[in-house]
């Protein structure tokens, strides 16, 4: 893992004391609250329902085992005792003292961590492949890359104040984990001709209230590239992006007014001024920050020990879990482990610090004390020996973070909703433990297959709704709480927005139109079929028809 040198450390420091001062300043009167938002923001800083929310970076889901028990420590003290994990691989607190979030910031900058550009019209956290370094199916790990990103991209002059917020996605391997396509600037990994690897580039793509899929604008660049274009779509960006607007303010807005080859074209001519100059990635750049995501010290292991092969044979639950939440490891003998944060009943994606501290402990114990979040809003132990993972089932069984549903319909992607957040229409943590509830049976769930489910409690869309197999939306009906039902989303390399299948249901009618959903894709699927493939063959209106049906 990336680690800071003194540089990054004081930089930190610096803005650390800078924004001590502004608390100061403000909670003295000498601010006012307009003036005090813009510096906020640039921290982290919002206003929530009841009460501040701290967004702290965790840069492209990245964590030591140091650094969780930090956050775990800042939660217990500072906080209610849990956090929250994003879709965007960070972590918000939402209980903390306005006059305490300087001193949060410091203890989280003794361990290399802050809450820089979580917020505001600037380019957010570069999210990336949960199992990037270790997936079986990587071409190259785009770590180093987002490293790279992050450090051109943190405070830069030109780019910290665009029409609006700015989000980047990476990705190394074939299966696009990392959603690139509904991203302000996707890069997947592409070949040339030659063979060689480097990036598609994706532009446009993002979701909340008009929702889009990117255009490849460019289907092949080469890596030593990365940053000049990059700079060229954000100077296209900045200088043409709408200002008088900030609901057509985004690139997907900008792109699809100029079409993507119009864009393509304003991209290229000014890349002719930046290609080849200062920013290229030299070769002994790349090297250097490939260097911080070398190999740690792994044993030459043999698939399949005893340690396993007992145990999956004897323990039908362990087997499940073995199946839904682990996941090939490039290397033989190693299994990476996804630990859910969905049990039924918990608030998708929060996290206690006693299960911080146990994740941190795993680490370690069964790893390299490195851990992942990921968009899912569950964590990755990347590097798991097989021998070890029926220990380490067993006690995450009793931390309730080893719920077998990785994928499955009660993994459920969700914001915090109405109960935190002050923009949300309508709540979604008592939804979604309603839908847990109604499907908390692991033989039926297991029959259903693979569903991704994605609820937002507004059109900001943070759960990713439109790219739900299934997705909900909080709406607003004079005063009430109404949820809207999408389906046909997905993500990866079909990626497609999900369609509104009719009116918008109460609260307490939601597990009911999940539930006849479900009675048509057991009725009407084929062997082996996904529910969105499904639901791709049949089209949304038998689903809409048993939805509707009257009651009699």
């Amino acid at each position: 893992m990336y680690r800071y040198d003194e540089v990054d450390h004081r930089l930190v420091r610096e803005r650390v004391a800078q924004f001590r001062d502004q608390t100061r300043r403000f909670l003295a009167g000498e601010l006012s609250e307009d003036e005090f938002r813009p510096l906020r923001l640039m921290n982290g800083l919002y206003v929530q329902r009841h009460a501040p929310m701290l967004r702290v970076a965790i840069p492209y889901g990245h964590l030591r085992s140091e650094q969780m028990r930090k956050l775990a420590d800042i939660a217990r003290r500072y906080d209610k005792g849990y956090g929250h994990f994003t879709t965007r691989q960070n972590i918000q607190f939402n209980w903390p003292a306005l006059e305490s979030v300087p001193d949060i910031l410091e203890e989280l900058s003794t361990v290399e961590m802050h809450a820089i550009q979580t917020s505001g019209n600037c380019v957010r956290n570069t999210t990336t492949d949960a199992f990037a370094g270790v997936a079986d199916d990587e071409l190259f790990d785009p770590r180093p890359y987002c490293e790279i990103i992050r450090q051109w991209s943190t405070m830069h002059p030109e780019f910290s104040f665009l029409p609006r917020k700015f989000k980047i996605a990476v990705s190394g391997s074939l299966e696009d984990r990392a959603a690139t396509m509904v991203h302000d600037i996707g890069l997947h990994v592409s070949r040339n001709e030659a063979g060689e690897a480097g990036f598609k580039v994706i532009v446009g793509g993002g979701l909340g209230r008009t929702p889009m899929v990117g255009e490849v604008v460019r289907e092949f660049l080469p890596r030593q590239h990365l940053l000049t274009y990059l700079d060229a779509v954000l100077r296209v960006y900045n200088r043409f992006g709408r200002r008088d607007n900030k609901y057509k303010a985004r690139i997907k807005i900008l792109v699809k007014a100029l079409t993507r080859d119009g864009f393509a074209a304003k991209v290229e001519d000014e890349w002719r001024h930046l290609k080849d100059g200062p920013a290229t990635l030299r070769d002994e750049d790349v090297v250097h920050y490939a260097s911080f995501f070398g190999d740690p010290a792994y044993k030459m292991l043999a698939d399949n020990p005893a340690e396993l092969a007992g145990p999956l044979a004897e323990d039908k639950a362990f087997a499940r879990w073995y199946e839904r939440n682990t996941r090939g490891h490039r290397l033989s003998g190693y299994r990476s482990v996804v630990l859910s944060l969905k049990e039924t009943g918990a608030p998708p994606g929060d996290i206690t610090a006693e299960q911080m501290e146990a994740a941190a402990d795993w680490a370690e114990r069964f790893g390299f004390g490195e851990l992942r979040v990921a968009h899912e809003q569950n964590l990755v132990l990347p590097d798991v020996e097989q021998k070890d993972l029926y220990t380490l089932w067993l006690e995450a069984r009793q931390l309730r973070m080893a719920t077998p549903n990785i994928g499955l319909l009660t993994d459920i992607i969700s914001c915090p909703g109405g109960d935190f957040c002050s923009l949300a229409n309508a709540r979604s943590i008592p939804v979604a433990k309603a839908i847990q509830q109604t499907f908390d049976d692991l033989d039926y769930l297991y029959d259903l297959g693979e569903i991704a489910c994605n609820f937002s409690g507004c059109m900001n869309a943070c759960g990713h709704h439109h790219i739900g197999n299934i997705g909900i939306l909080g709406v607003d009906k004079n005063g009430e709480e109404w949820y809207q039902i999408t389906l046909g989303g997905s993500q990866g390399s079909d990626t497609a927005i999900g369609k509104v299948i009719g009116p918008s249901f109460a609260q307490a009618d939601v597990p009911t139109a999940f539930a006849k959903i479900m009675q048509v894709y057991v009725e009407k699927r084929q062997d082996g079929e996904r529910f969105i493939e499904t639901l791709r063959r049949i089209g949304a209106e038998p689903f809409k028809e048993r939805v509707y049906a009257p009651v009699h």
